[in-house]
């Protein structure tokens, strides 16, 4: 085979060293290629019909093995390095070469020969050695071989699957268990020590499956088919091999242009698409779309340290997996299941081969570099492929990965309100204090006692009258407001981060006589009283010891939506199917502001106070609204009924592409420019009141409409770094829950995994401490139609 030498891309993006083509064989390839094989310093390929080729990086010279009479379809290194054996399989024979015998031999002029483990096993399409390197599992047709690594002997043979056998992996946690996929579309797992099937799966796809990856750290098993889908399954023992996440790789790198092309930046310089066009809106100018095959599916760990103008990106203890497909690499987080880099072959003008047929990576990354073989579609090419990870990750993750940028997006502001802000505009035009000619009038117009001494009371005059005009007398006793005062002044206990979060279930009280679902609740701040807004119209006020004793606030005609506690913990609004928006006084339980179904033309599904007290926010239907207001709860004797608060619209935000809005959150503990939302088309959108328009968007947050957006708004109970107020969660119907980071819109995987549990787990289940100030004080469960919530 024709060897053309080392090619190093100039100009094929924006960091030369992104990829470099090491070497470029040339020759007539067997025809049924399926499996190569790179391992540390080495690569394996055919060179013709029935010679094998094992090329050393570091000393670049090419070890040449024959052996085999028909064409080598498949590859495989050993996992221990001394000694280092490669085994290739073709038609007739399966075979374990020494490399380092092979190159004494080659040293000494002999010809290198190799052990014949296997013969007429019929056509291979993929082969593994075990963990110790003992055994190898041959995938031959619908069978999967158990073969000695040392001799020729059959250990076990399993059968089971309805079609060609496509992969298969060891698992190193548990002995003698091995996991297979086929183009039957299932995954099963052996006991291949006793030749038992322990687990089958149902049809999972309608194409073939063609890789298969397990994740030892997680203990996971990825496997991909032929039309670019990914399945996620556990392998705890408890979790009966349930499917924990699914990923379509044509959407996400969708997403991923879409985030290119927001940052304003290209993906390479120099490119044959270099461009980026935005008319298409899923893909670069001139890219044709294709099918995206997984060909390989292999770990990608490695510690990357780079540095830019402003911040240091550091991915330490960070995993992540390569997908290889026919038209190139992606970088696939572990944490989140998330794509983080694409690296095109078409991208890259002087990259030999655009189109690959089968792929092979090294596991582990040296000086952060991996390797890299292609086999050519359509020409009878093999290229090496040097690829610099943190290089690839920096130059496309870079641009919306603004950690540290002073540009990015953060929970608390970092800046002063801009003189055009809608937030300075509600500021300037804060409620006005009631007319002046009304307060002087009042302030002049007395009733004078009879007697002018301070010391003598006089004949009652001057005394408020006793009767109520319309209305009950509703203020709180006097012990009963002091008891609160004092109550609301009391130190909280500070719970500290490094302790375990509260899990431990508290009591469950009846809130009615009769079954009635409570549509929300919330904490006060100090974690001393709770609201609870039910479908009986009423809101009710508990103790934080959680005791049958209660106060009711009445007055929607409609089930209620939402509550939200104002800062000072003396407010409490509230947002109801009747179209109204209601701000209670705790202390008299009676509205001081009410506004009517005038002011909104859909339901008002979600209201809470703003920017310490200074706004309201509440969303109706695909916006929502900002709210200047003004609470006054002194009255006029003559004219007790009427109502001194004022309140007035300061800006409405429509939410891009949404029919309704159906989840809003934004911090009131401090000073906050940014709002979350959530719409009926499944996406997360950001606001930044201070710029008054919307900064980011991500779609398909969840496979359904988010229905829950929970802040880390901070804590009275314990202390945080800045960071930690940049994350939030987020949660649907069938989907678990998602932890995500603000600073780089993506989500984590530890609590992202909790779909497909019992109700029961989900409300018993972790809450990070300071997360919620709703479960910092105490837990409270309460039924709802037979379930909890």
């Amino acid at each position: 085979m024709e060897d053309a030498g080392a090619r190093c891309p100039s100009g094929g993006s924006r960091d030369a060293d992104v990829v470099c083509e090491k070497r470029l064989f040339k020759g007539k390839l067997p025809e049924p290629l399926f499996q190569l094989a790179c391992s540390h310093h080495h690569c394996a390929f055919p060179v013709s019909r029935n010679e094998l080729c094992v090329w050393n990086t570091d000393t670049a010279q090419p070890l040449y093995l024959s052996g085999h009479h028909y064409s080598v379809s498949a590859l495989s290194f050993g996992s221990k390095i001394n000694p280092l054996l490669v085994c290739s399989a073709s038609h007739e024979r399966v075979i374990v070469w020494n490399l380092d015998e092979c190159t004494q031999k080659v040293q000494e002029g002999f010809t290198p020969r190799g052990i014949v483990i296997g013969t007429l096993l019929g056509m291979v399409l993929h082969i593994r050695f075990s963990p110790d390197d003992q055994q190898v599992a041959v995938c031959a047709g619908n069978q999967i071989y158990m073969l000695s690594a040392k001799n020729e002997a059959i250990l076990a043979e399993l059968d089971g699957h309805l079609a060609p056998v496509t992969a298969a992996e060891f698992c190193t946690w548990e002995k003698s268990m091995l996991i297979s996929v086929s183009e039957d579309r299932t995954f099963k797992v052996w006991d291949y020590s006793t030749s038992q099937l322990i687990y089958q799966s149902g049809i999972i796809t309608a194409f073939p499956l063609l890789s298969l990856l397990i994740d030892e750290k997680n203990k996971q098993i990825i496997t991909g088919c032929a039309e670019g889908q990914l399945w996620i399954f556990s392998l705890i023992s408890d979790h009966n091999y349930r499917c924990v996440a699914h990923i379509d790789l044509k959407k996400e790198q969708e997403k991923f242009y879409n985030k290119v092309w927001k940052s304003g930046k290209e993906i390479g310089k120099g490119q044959n698409n270099s461009k980026l066009c935005k008319t298409d809106n899923t893909r670069p100018e001139g890219l044709v779309e294709t099918s995206l095959p997984t060909l390989l599916i292999e770990h990608c760990d490695f510690f990357a340290c780079f540095h830019n103008e402003e911040n240091t990106y550091s991915f330490q203890n960070t995993s992540y997996f390569w997908i290889g497909t026919s038209t190139g690499l992606l970088v696939i987080n572990l944490a989140n299941f998330e794509l983080e880099a694409l690296l095109s072959y078409r991208d890259y003008s002087d990259l030999s081969i655009w189109i690959a047929r089968s792929c092979a990576l090294t596991r582990k990354a040296a000086n952060g570099k991996v390797l890299c073989l292609i086999a050519s579609m359509f020409e009878d090419k093999i290229a090496v492929l040097e690829v610099n990870i943190p290089a690839l990750v920096r130059t496309q993750r870079s641009d919306f990965f603004p950690c540290g940028n002073e540009k990015s997006l953060s929970v608390i502001a970092r800046c002063a309100i801009l003189a055009n802000s809608p937030l300075c505009k509600g500021l300037k035009k804060n409620m006005k204090e009631p007319p002046s000619k009304t307060l002087a009038l009042k302030n002049t117009v007395k009733d004078k006692p009879l007697v002018f001494h301070n010391k003598i009371k006089s004949s009652g005059y001057s005394a408020a009258p006793q009767m109520v005009m319309f209305s009950p007398n509703t203020n709180l006793k006097k012990k009963e407001a002091s008891k609160w005062k004092t109550s609301c002044k009391c130190k909280n206990k500070e719970y500290t981060l490094e302790s375990y979060p509260p899990i431990k279930y508290e009591r469950e009280i009846s809130v009615t006589c009769k079954p009635t679902p409570i549509f929300c609740v919330q904490y006060s701040g100090d974690g001393e009283l709770l609201a609870c807004g039910q479908a009986d119209k009423t809101v009710l006020i508990f103790k934080s010891n959680l005791t049958d004793v209660h106060d009711v606030f009445s007055g929607h005609d409609g089930a209620v939506n939402s509550v939200g506690w104002s800062h000072d913990r003396k407010w409490l609004v509230s947002a109801s199917e009747d179209r109204t928006l209601r701000v209670w006084s705790v202390c008299n339980k009676e509205p001081a502001l009410i506004l009517g179904k005038e002011e909104f033309h859909k339901t008002v599904c979600f209201a809470q106070f703003y920017f310490i007290d200074t706004f309201i926010l509440l969303c109706c239907g695909a916006e929502f609204h900002l709210l200047s207001f003004h609470l006054d709860t002194t009255k006029d004797d003559l004219k007790r009924y009427k109502k001194r608060s004022v309140c007035k619209l300061v800006q409405k935000f429509p939410m891009t592409s949404a029919m309704e809005i159906t989840s809003l959150s934004a911090v009131n503990e401090f000073y906050s420019y940014i709002v979350l939302t959530a719409g009926s088309n499944r996406a997360l959108e950001v606001f930044d009141l201070n710029a008054g328009c919307s900064t980011a968007v991500i779609q398909e947050a969840h496979v359904r409409s988010v229905h829950q957006i929970c802040q880390n708004k901070g804590s009275s109970f314990s202390t945080q770094q800045p960071e930690a107020y940049n994350l939030f969660l987020t949660t649907a119907a069938g989907d678990g829950i998602k932890l995500w980071d603000l600073r780089t819109l993506s989500f984590g995987k530890a609590l992202g995994q909790i779909n497909r549990t019992s109700k029961r787990e989900h409300c018993s289940g972790k809450v990070i401490p300071g997360a919620c100030s709703v479960v910092e004080a105490k837990r409270i469960m309460f039924k709802r139609k037979g379930e909890y919530i």
